[in-house]
């Protein structure tokens, strides 16, 4: 259209396509439910035109039109089916169909065998070769013999779906094993991860099972892994819970240090002021370290066996000096008592006690996770 034969707004508004109707609620067929929902690719399921397509190719696996491969199931029936989309679909139907027309010259049907699975079975994974798609009833009871379908004629998008419904909707108790066994014959490691792990946390209650029982006759090897695997896991939740309490008496001795800190610089309600005389507006203490601290200081102030170090508590109170003292970032301006004197000491300390000493504050910053460390606290010790 020319520029001298544009059409004003109100002839634009007349010519205009009436908006569509709302889609139909149900608009999805028998078998929308589509691997791209699950796997979290592009979802064509809900484009119209690619139910047409959906339903185009179930009817033309149903209707065996012009079929020329005929596929005999164990009991006794037969599917009929298209060389040319099973050879595109799979790779091994593809080998199969022209070992098979190089023998049968002259015939007009092929024919191949799925054997070893229930013949619904088959019929649900030749169905998918033809339009992608699944019912949603079929695959909780089909999924395990689906998944060896489509591993052992090297399906890799239906095998994912399998995979994915074992995984997060189907994995039991009473299947474990069953689902473990398989994961390993086909090759589906994360299926694998998945059920291992699901067997070390519920070891007791799948070890009681029919599924445990048939797997320690028939692979008495895997049995001896995953008993290996569970004395592993629990060494492992023993190590773990070890470092747990480590870390947690780092955290208590950095507690201990920021309030010693607080108790030499400000003073402290709760142990009383350390030269300073504090308002009698002045807020609780905040320290939840200064409470520990509290007797464990007032102790050490009156013991008359500090000298000598026969006692075991005023050892302990040594101990939070020095360690303060590897701490801190100033000794030389520093309020908390002989912090300058055990930075001089050191000096004269073995290298063995000395690494100890450096080790200990290590851990007790990393216990923190220090981004910014405080004032009294050296970023490299």
């Amino acid at each position: 259209m020319g520029p001298g034969n544009e059409e004003s707004p109100s002839n634009l508004e007349k010519t205009m396509l009436p908006v569509p109707p709302p889609l139909p609620v149900n608009l999805s067929s028998r078998f929308y439910q589509r691997r791209f929902s699950t796997s979290g690719s592009n979802n064509r399921g809900h484009c119209c035109s690619s139910h047409s397509i959906n339903d185009s190719m179930d009817r033309l696996l149903d209707e065996a039109y012009r079929a020329d491969v005929s596929i005999l199931t164990d009991d006794g029936g037969v599917i009929y089916a298209h060389a040319s989309i099973l050879g595109n679909a799979s790779p091994v139907f593809r080998s199969m169909l022209k070992q098979q027309k190089g023998r049968t010259r002259g015939k007009r049907l092929l024919s191949i065998s799925i054997r070893g699975v229930r013949p619904e079975a088959a019929r649900i994974f030749i169905r998918f070769l033809y339009s992608s798609c699944y019912e949603e009833e079929e695959m909780k009871e089909f999924a395990m013999p689906l998944l060896v379908l489509s591993h052992a004629y090297v399906v890799p998008q239906f095998k994912q779906v399998c995979e994915s419904w074992l995984e997060q909707r189907l994995l039991s108790i009473e299947n474990a094993m069953d689902i473990f066994q398989l994961s390993l014959l086909c090759d589906a490691p994360r299926l694998i991860l998945i059920c291992h792990r699901f067997v070390l946390n519920n070891f007791k209650s799948v070890s009681a099972t029919e599924g445990w029982n048939a797997m320690k006759e028939s692979h008495p090897v895997l049995e001896k892994e995953i008993l290996t695997s569970v004395i592993d896991e629990d060494s492992r939740q023993k190590e773990w819970a070890r470092k747990a309490n480590d870390r947690k008496i780092y955290e208590q001795l950095y507690d201990a240090m920021e309030a010693l800190v607080h108790i030499c610089r400000d003073g402290c309600r709760t142990i009383g002021p350390f030269n300073k005389n504090l308002r009698d507006d002045c807020e609780p203490c905040k320290y939840m370290a200064c409470k520990g601290l509290e007797s464990l200081v007032r102790h050490f102030a009156g013991c008359k066996m500090r000298g000598s170090g026969g006692c075991v508590h005023c050892k302990r109170m040594w101990q939070i000096l020095e360690l303060h003292s590897r701490l801190c970032a100033d000794s030389d301006d520093c309020g908390v008592p002989l912090c300058r004197s055990f930075r001089q000491r050191r000096r004269k300390q073995n290298k063995k006690e000395d690494m100890r000493w450096r080790i200990l504050v290590k851990k007790i910053v990393r216990s923190k996770s220090i981004s910014g460390a405080p004032f009294f606290l050296l970023e490299s010790t």
